[in-house]
């Protein structure tokens, strides 16, 4: 693989290749329960489902653990930033127990599930740091540390760490994990299919119908049947319960160099200074670390020079573990909730039938692996000691989430507001002849607004501006060559094939 191409490459998806594909269904079929997404959500589902006896079909509209569970930083952590303060005061310390508790049982679970299938994931066992720079910090990581060590978690506030610069204080929590995800998940996959459950790559879900059976339609019209569905699409495609007005969809970049062993951190880092800077190493060849930095968030469409971005991200590392030789760089996105909380369990207040795991927020290996456990007690009839903390269908409130839910609702009126009013400024670039190769920009064209994308060989490319989810104007990520749409994410190559949802059909083409 040439530089270029590793640069832009998962390291995570190059060193674990996807194998043979799994073909769409060949017609319809009917099974217990359906899973719309191979993520770690949907595959942990399916998974723990299949255990039970269940007959379980899942269906990705890509390839198994290819989307955001990917390219993740593939930390398996309790310690999600700075929210056990918060959740004390939101939930109560029962409700921080029960998510500290929920947590590290997901870990433990992975654990054993790895010894079990005899996977060689790269697992290891490790501490997880939140810190900071700042000094003025060192109160709100202190209660960090306290309200952590009270919902049961191993936790310490410190002022030592292994990085190789000075931090004011650091919150550190013992007992947390970092692996391979894919090859995990592969394994997963593998075993799924040994016990029975069918899994289909290339199989796009575009439509839903609730009933005591449920019916999944395909992007090529084949019916899927069955008693239960779940919506593990990481941005749910079917939003019955309005969930997008309670989630806030967050890109981040990625970049990795070899690092020698001797100079590699061992514990895991983040800290939410500097725009979000998150570290951590993995095994690499030669008997070198891949040190892994993560950072520079940004709402997907609002990015503005993404490049820059990287760039940013990259100088960072540089100054902080000197000269590295970058082989790898990616970004994923997340969807936080407003109230600090995953949503997993029902879809919407009548549910039935059908169930939904989403808002992990960032941290969605140790979610999406409790979500599986909890999502398969729902159906299969078990009780679960934290099925009503993650409840969708929970009451919020505006003590739990505040200014973030209206921030959140303000900036999603603003885009499906402006977007639609004709009279209010428009895109800088108002002419095809004024974007440069590989680059993109929305224009008018013939009275409407089309994005439009110029090869690095001079040929256009032009579909609709209008994202099929909702309508809101896409933008250009000249970076990782896709349209954004800014309210909730959805993404598109730039032929307008959609690469993420929630949006399930493309861009319509237009001629330029």
């Amino acid at each position: 693989m040439d530089d270029q191409a590793r640069t832009h490459t998962s390291y995570w998806i190059e060193t674990a290749p996807p194998g043979d594909l799994a073909p769409p269904p060949d017609g319809d079929l009917a099974v217990d329960v359906a899973v719309v997404g191979a993520g770690i959500a949907g595959l942990s589902t399916a998974w723990e489902l299949a255990r039970r006896g269940q007959e379980v079909a899942l269906l990705e509209a890509d390839r198994v653990a290819a989307g955001v569970t990917g390219h993740t930083t593939a930390k398996l952590s309790a310690q999600h930033t700075l929210i056990y303060d918060r959740l004390r005061r939101t939930r109560g310390k029962d409700g921080a127990r029960l998510f500290a508790a929920s947590q590290m049982d997901a870990i433990r679970h992975a654990a054993e599930t790895a010894e079990v299938l005899g996977v060689d994931c790269d697992w290891e066992d490790t501490a997880a740091y939140t810190y900071a720079e700042d000094g003025e910090r060192t109160d709100e990581l202190r209660a960090e540390a306290a309200a952590a060590r009270q919902a049961g978690l191993p936790a310490e506030f410190v002022t030592d760490t292994d990085l190789p610069f000075p931090v004011a204080g650091a919150v550190r929590v013992e007992e947390q994990a970092q692996f391979h995800p894919r090859k995990y998940l592969l394994a997963l996959a593998e075993d799924l299919r040994r016990l029975g459950g069918r899994v289909h790559e290339h199989t796009r879900v575009v439509g839903l119908s609730e009933g005591d059976r449920c019916v999944l339609t395909t992007e090529d019209g084949v019916k899927v049947t069955a008693r239960s569905v779940v919506v593990a699409t990481h941005y749910p495609i079917f939003d019955r319960a309005l969930l997008f007005t309670r989630l806030s969809p967050r890109r981040e970049l990625v970049v990795a160099a070899p690092i020698e062993t001797t100079a590699a951190p061992t514990g895991m880092y983040i800290t939410p200074e500097q725009n979000t800077r998150s570290v951590r190493t993995a095994p690499y060849e030669d008997g070198k670390r891949l040190l892994i930095v993560t950072g520079e968030h940004f709402t997907p469409g609002t990015g503005g020079d993404v490049e820059a971005r990287f760039e940013t991200l990259s100088a960072w590392a540089v100054e902080r573990f000197g000269d590295l030789d970058f082989t790898h760089r990616w970004a994923t996105q997340d969807n936080d909730p407003t109230d600090s909380v995953p949503l997993v369990g029902p879809l919407h207040p009548a549910s039935r039938h059908t169930y939904v795991a989403t808002g992990f927020g960032g941290w969605g290996l140790a979610s999406g692996i409790m979500a599986g456990r909890l999502l398969c007690d729902l159906i299969t009839g078990r009780e679960n000691t934290w099925s009503d903390l993650y409840d969708p269908r929970r009451v919020t409130s505006v003590l739990r989430e505040g200014k973030d839910f209206l921030k959140h609702q303000a900036d999603v009126a603003r885009h499906f507001v402006g977007d639609r009013l004709q009279h209010l400024p428009g895109p800088s670039t108002t002419s095809v002849d004024e974007i440069a190769p590989g680059d993109g920009a929305v224009v008018h064209v013939s009275g409407k607004r089309c994005a439009v994308h110029r090869d690095e060989d001079g040929k256009l490319h032009a579909v609709s501006a209008k994202c099929t989810h909702l309508g809101c104007l896409v933008a250009f990520n000249r970076a990782e060559r896709t349209w954004e749409c800014p309210c909730h994410g959805s993404r598109f190559d730039p032929g307008g094939r959609v690469v993420q949802g929630p949006a399930v059909r493309p861009l319509e083409p237009r001629d330029t």
